[in-house]
């Protein structure tokens, strides 16, 4: 399931694909059922494109009527306006707006409100997810909830002005996506070992350095780097910084992680790529996991050291 908007890229190595506004183990799994949340705000060119691409049938896709419809007019309104915080300008945050403010029935930014259960491309697929949800619940299924941006970016716990249009936190994507707080047994978060923002003046990180650094520390060629360190929807080369400890103490904290999925553990030596196992992991690594584990008081569960599909270390410990 997948709450959130067209301003967040999750990028799949196998197979090979950049999500937008789809789950991200649409693919990886062809057996689940996949669901768009009530609280999420959809592009519906990007929504079709993904539909087509994946070749996703009506049986197996399910999107909430409730999901609101991003305009063009929004977009147009975020790019004359949002790039001041380095917004991807995807038309989220007015879109978002509008759902608030056009209750009245009211044209808000050139727009009035538009669902989508309006959107007639999009009937096949309508359903009320939470009764969805509630069939996977009494079927003893399994449900995999994804959000969109870091804790940092939530509208209310972020470092405003520089902050997205929604609640990014764990409670947060649990509301959009219409699941009780009593369902969840872990939430896991999803760190990288050099905290990112998108390109341009994008708000504060603790202290910035370059790619450059990353390549002398880890001997992976600038060159690489440069390619790998571009937004896959802003396509704006990232803003790159230091390790911040109390930031991923605070995320830990807000979210009530369980788990962490450690990503780019090869920045912190190419050597790594080599490891398939915790303990092959260079001794700067393994250090710097165990202190994660202990400023966070939660396990590093899943650990990403390439981008491929071998590239994960799956817990040292027992995973179930």
């Amino acid at each position: 399931m997948r709450v959130g908007g067209p301003n967040a890229g999750h990028k799949v190595a196998d197979p090979k694909y950049d999500y937008i506004q789809l789950p991200s183990g649409t693919q990886s799994n062809p057996d689940a059922k996949i669901l768009i949340g009530a609280g999420a705000t959809l592009s519906v060119k990007q929504v079709l494109k993904e539909i087509t691409d994946l070749k996703l049938t009506e049986d197996r896709l399910s999107i909430d009527p409730q999901a609101i419809i991003i305009e063009d007019s929004d977009i147009a309104q975020e790019a004359g306006t949002l790039e001041v915080i380095g917004s991807t300008k995807k038309g989220v945050g007015v879109a978002t707006a509008r759902k608030i403010l056009g209750r009245d029935g009211n044209e808000y930014w050139g727009s009035k409100v538009r669902l989508a259960k309006q959107i007639a491309e999009f009937k096949p697929f309508i359903r009320d997810t939470k009764v969805e949800l509630e069939k996977a619940y009494a079927a003893g299924k399994s449900v995999l909830l994804e959000g969109t941006q870091g804790t940092d970016l939530s509208l209310h716990h972020g470092e405003y002005p520089f902050v997205t249009s929604r609640e990014t936190t764990a409670s947060g994507c649990l509301a959009d996506a219409g699941i009780a707080p009593t369902r969840v047994r872990r939430v896991i978060m999803v760190m990288r070992t050099y905290p990112i923002r998108v390109g341009g003046t994008s708000g504060p990180m603790m202290h910035e350095i370059t790619v450059e650094d990353i390549a002398a520390r880890s001997d992976i060629p600038a060159a690489d780097l440069h390619k790998i360190e571009v937004g896959t929807v802003s396509g704006k080369e990232r803003r790159i910084a230091e390790f911040d400890w109390e930031q991923v103490r605070r995320a830990a904290s807000i979210n009530g992680v369980t788990d962490i999925a450690l990503t780019f553990a090869d920045y912190l030596g190419i050597d790594n790529r080599k490891a398939k196992t915790f303990e092959e992991l260079n001794a700067t690594t393994r250090h710097f996991i165990e202190r994660v584990e202990k400023v966070t008081n939660a396990r590093v569960s899943l650990i990403s050291k390439d981008f491929g599909k071998d590239a994960i270390i799956i817990d040292r410990r027992q995973w179930n």
